[in-house]
């Protein structure tokens, strides 16, 4: 039974779930037509290093540094879950309130100091408060929050539970 508990398999499938979220950010955008907004495209990244880390947890064998590897996937699942919940709080906030909408990204890069293109990222835009997509209630960064403290919560277990 703690074979099947173990912190290895347990990264596999953070590894997994991470890069198969990814496969379906990119299945929404490039087949759906959802276009990404600064919020989402953060929270992609998110999701790539946890599943980065995760995955070089899953292929190691030393039980210690699956458990030094944990910690910082949750501080990047925590990371995440934060972009999350300021995402949801855009997409609760009136039409009205919402703050502009910014050129996009391509042009962005082009145009602005790196410093402004991470501060409107970060803070979110317009478009960030448009829900385009939902699933049993929830939006895109709805059932992101629940992944991301999913997984904050496994690399948690695995980062304190006893040798």
């Amino acid at each position: 039974m703690v074979a099947l508990l173990s912190a290895r398999r347990f990264h596999g499938l953070v590894a997994l779930a991470s890069f198969s979220l990814l496969g379906v950010a990119f299945y929404m955008e490039y087949q759906m037509g959802l276009e990404p907004c600064p919020l989402c495209m953060l929270q992609r990244i998110a999701f790539f290093m946890i599943g980065v880390f995760s995955l070089i947890s899953a292929l190691g064998q030393n039980a210690s540094w699956q458990r030094k590897l944990a910690l910082p996937i949750v501080v990047l699942s925590l990371l995440g879950a934060g972009l999350a919940i300021r995402h949801l709080y855009l997409q609760s906030l009136p039409m009205e309130e919402l703050p502009a909408c910014l050129p996009g990204l391509s042009y962005m890069f082009e145009v602005f100091p790196w410093q402004e293109i991470m501060q409107a990222m970060i803070m979110g835009t317009g478009e960030c408060g448009d829900v385009v997509w939902t699933f049993l209630g929830l939006s895109i960064p709805g059932w992101t929050l629940v992944a991301f403290a999913t997984m904050a919560l496994i690399n948690l277990w695995i980062a304190i539970k006893a040798k």
